[in-house]
């Protein structure tokens, strides 16, 4: 169990899908740890007329939260947009904070999550290549943590010196994957199409910041640790969605049944289990037969992945 003094803060960001937001709230609080974690709740303001109602909703809702040390709201008075909404959040409470729990309101935890979360965050505070923390982990046989290349951004956790390193500058960071040859890496051989999303959002198609952060990352050789089974799961795949109205949940597994156990395991990607994810991704490629495109020939999977990297920038909960 974590220690209740050193808990790191919590910083959920929230749009206009209430009822979302309660589930996720719901599963923070019924983790042990929650009673005294601090909680900052980043609130955006409407983008348009039809999204006005749902914020509103939000934002009663966010009035009546309880069950944590202290909630801390942050009501934006103008639309940030996701990216600026969560770059500057998680840069607000990292200035005040050595290290930051962050969820979005599309997120469920599992109720060993903010436990896992916090000792990680102790075990590798002094391990420079440790990048980040992640709750998610892909459906592939893996009952220990791991560590993989770059990050991730389904319910993570990072420290104040190493999310210096996130750079917001797009063209720059595909810049140097061209010139030292990542490209391919970057895009797991074939199977993710990071580098088109981080192309995609050069000229203005997306605004991710997740993208950036995975290629901030990955270009310091900087590592992500996944728990093995995940503590995490993505309900905003349901057809809520505007840019996501697809509903699959292909890509999530059950949840740990049981705490992860940390152990000292070598500082270094995994390659096997990098491979592993490598594989999974593939086998759910689309038939060729049935793609009019042979130079977009992706995976269904990795489709609905490059959604959720594109839409930690570009609204999915409008109405």
């Amino acid at each position: 169990m974590s220690s209740q003094s050193k808990l790191a803060p919590i910083a959920l960001f929230a749009y206009c899908r209430a009822n979302h937001l309660a589930r996720t709230v719901a599963a923070l609080r019924a983790n042990p740890e929650a009673k005294n974690s601090r909680l900052y709740v980043f609130s955006d303001a409407a983008r348009d007329a039809a999204s006005a109602e749902g914020v509103q909703q939000v934002r009663e809702y966010l009035e009546c939260i309880e069950g944590f040390a202290r909630v801390n709201l942050i009501v934006r008075s103008q639309n940030f947009g996701l990216s600026r909404n969560i770059t500057e959040g998680v840069s607000a409470v990292l200035a005040e904070h050595d290290a930051v729990i962050v969820v979005e309101d599309d997120v469920l935890v599992s109720p060993f999550f903010l436990s896992f979360m916090n000792d990680a965050l102790a075990l590798y505070s002094d391990k420079d290549r440790v990048g980040s923390i992640s709750g998610f982990a892909f459906p592939i046989e893996a009952s220990e943590p791991f560590f993989l290349r770059g990050a991730d951004c389904w319910g993570w956790a990072t420290w104040r010196e190493r999310w210096r390193y996130y750079n917001p500058d797009g063209g720059e960071l595909l810049a140097q994957l061209n010139e030292r040859g990542l490209t391919h890496a970057f895009d797991l051989e074939g199977a993710m199409a990071y580098t088109q999303m981080l192309k995609d959002q050069i000229v203005g198609h997306n605004d991710s910041w997740a993208v950036r952060w995975h290629a901030s990352c990955f270009l310091r050789d900087l590592l992500i640790l996944y728990p093995g089974k995940t503590l995490v799961k993505n309900i905003g795949n349901d057809g809520s969605g505007t840019h996501a109205n697809i509903v699959d949940d292909s890509y999530t597994s059950e949840f740990s049944p049981e705490p992860v156990k940390l152990r000292a395991i070598p500082i270094a990607q995994d390659v096997a289990k990098r491979q592993a994810i490598r594989e999974f991704l593939l086998k759910r490629q689309v038939p060729k037969a049935a793609n009019t495109n042979p130079q977009r020939s992706d995976p269904s999977l990795v489709r609905l992945l490059a959604r959720a990297f594109k839409r930690r920038a570009v609204r999915l909960d409008r109405p």
